[in-house]
């Protein structure tokens, strides 16, 4: 019941942001955000996460310069257990702060195009990867 609620409210946010599309699966997100993600992900994100947004092999392994390779976004990784906030915070100032190397894209991705990337990433989540991401997140 409580998922429901959170959908609904979700939803409504949606709505009275302007956002015409129906979000997917009672997700956080719409279609066209998908579709904008996977474009803004294919330019900026795909040559290190993988075009299917699945990593680098032995990503928990550090390199010899003491930092972790890209990580998978597609659910088989880490990301899920990140707030919204810390994977906007993550594309915006980059991986240091965490021990990667990713480059921030906060001044070279608008606030619309990091959801979206987000949004793409997400939508690889199978649901039970998703609700476990959706409770944690307090969203």
């Amino acid at each position: 019941m409580c998922r429901k609620k959170a959908a609904l409210g979700v939803v409504l946010v949606a709505v009275i942001s302007g956002c015409s599309d129906q979000t997917v699966d009672g997700r956080w997100y719409t279609q066209a955000q998908i579709e904008r993600g996977k474009t803004v992900f294919d330019e900026n994100c795909a040559s290190c996460h993988g075009n299917n947004a699945q990593g680098s092999f032995n990503w928990r392994k550090k390199l010899k310069d003491g930092s972790y390779p890209p990580p998978p976004l597609n659910g088989t990784g880490h990301a899920w257990h990140h707030p919204f906030d810390m994977l906007m915070s993550t594309i915006n100032q980059g991986g240091a702060p965490m021990g990667g190397q990713m480059p921030a894209f906060g001044d070279k991705l608008s606030k619309d195009d990091q959801k979206a990337t987000i949004a793409y990433f997400q939508s690889k989540w199978d649901t039970r990867i998703y609700d476990a991401w959706f409770e944690r997140s307090g969203l």
